[in-house]
């Protein structure tokens, strides 16, 4: 079987016409599958014309083709700023390496450092990134689902925005969004992986084979502060949360180390769930955290009719926001995203813009940046 590795050796004849440099080597061929003979991958463009389109998508083509492939999917989007900022900074870093070079002992071996150690200019009173929790009282209410899509569809509204993991044990935020990359080094920083114009960081990124994480307290809160000292996360406009469920030791970590920060509790329409969902509400609103709002998912269930059946139960949602003094920000039905694996990006939990659902997240992502604006 075809490996990623083994599509990267052979696209390394493609270059970008706007850096002459591999497209591979600026870091321009992104969310490579791999099923058999089917290939799907992005190639992020730095200019956009139906003539280099035909020219990457042919000398594309003509590679995957000598590896075996037959079913070629190839998705094209324009580079962001953000990510043109990276390309430039890396480009100058190897000049400036390059340069220094020629002043090197030429036997002396080349140095590995660890990442830097310090603080995160995220975290500062005027980095002017506006952070979001996501949290609920208890695991299976969709908690990760509305974070995925809520930062997705903030980044539909032109916003820079982050996601950090930050359900250490149950983290599934690549999985959900389809990512299969793994976040690279430079200049000692950990650059995250970008989905939907999503940049994400998770734990996910650094263990193999979904192996357990069995970890005490204090590791917990040490790997999430790495996720902000050590990663080079850019400008943002949202940072997006996913707790995890509950009132642990993460969800306190965050609630201390980002005072500023804003909450969005997810709860289904049953009682029992909204009553658990109760308790992350009031952690927020003990450690002085605004609640935006709640998310009532699983709402309901709509039939081929149209008509709507109320599974588990009807007002959960309302019941918790009049008890947290806040509103009730959307209610989201029971489904998944009719997503097709032979997509060049698909993703088992993202939904696209022009479904009910996708909507329905392009609302709660308007509110949002209403109320805080």
């Amino acid at each position: 079987m075809v490996t990623k590795e083994q599509v990267l050796e052979a696209l390394q004849h493609v270059f970008d016409k706007t850096y002459n440099k591999r497209l591979i080597e600026l870091g321009l061929v992104r969310d490579i599958m791999v099923k058999e003979t089917r290939i799907n991958l992005t190639v992020v463009l730095t200019e956009d014309t139906e003539e280099l389109r035909g020219q990457y998508r042919q000398d594309v083509e003509e590679a995957l083709r000598k590896l075996g492939a037959q079913d070629i999917h190839i998705r094209f989007r324009m580079i962001t700023d953000s990510e043109r900022n990276e390309v430039e900074r890396k480009l100058a870093g190897g000049a400036s390496q390059e340069s220094q070079g020629h002043n090197h002992n030429h036997n002396q071996s080349p140095k590995t450092h660890a990442p830097a150690q310090g603080t995160s200019p995220l975290l500062a009173p005027d980095s002017g990134v506006t952070f979001i929790a996501v949290a609920s009282g208890k695991g299976g209410v969709g908690k990760s689902t509305v974070t995925v899509n809520l930062a997705a569809a903030l980044a539909r509204q032109g916003k820079k925005v982050g996601i950090i993991d930050a359900d250490i044990y149950g983290f599934s935020v690549p999985d959900m969004m389809g990512i299969e990359d793994r976040p690279q080094m430079a200049d000692n920083k950990i650059i995250p992986v970008e989905r939907y114009g999503v940049k994400v960081i998770s734990m996910g990124f650094f263990v193999e084979d979904n192996a357990p994480i069995i970890w005490r307290g204090p590791m917990l809160g040490k790997m999430l502060k790495n996720f902000f000292t050590e990663v080079d996360w850019g400008q943002l406009d949202y940072m997006v949360l996913d707790l995890p469920p509950g009132t642990g030791d993460v969800a306190l970590d965050v609630h201390q180390m980002i005072p500023q920060s804003k909450e969005i509790v997810v709860t289904t329409p049953h009682a029992t769930a909204a009553f658990v969902a109760a308790r992350a509400g009031a952690m927020a609103l003990h450690t002085n955290h605004e609640i935006l709002g709640i998310v009532e998912n699983m709402s309901f269930y709509t039939d081929r009719t149209g008509e709507k059946a109320y599974i588990f139960g009807r007002g959960g949602g309302a019941k918790l926001a009049e008890e947290l003094h806040t509103e009730l920000l959307a209610q989201i039905p029971l489904g998944a995203p009719d997503n097709h694996p032979s997509e060049a990006d698909y993703s088992p939990s993202v939904y696209k813009p022009e479904t009910d659902t996708g909507r329905l997240y392009d609302e709660i992502a308007q509110r949002v940046i209403s109320k805080l604006a």
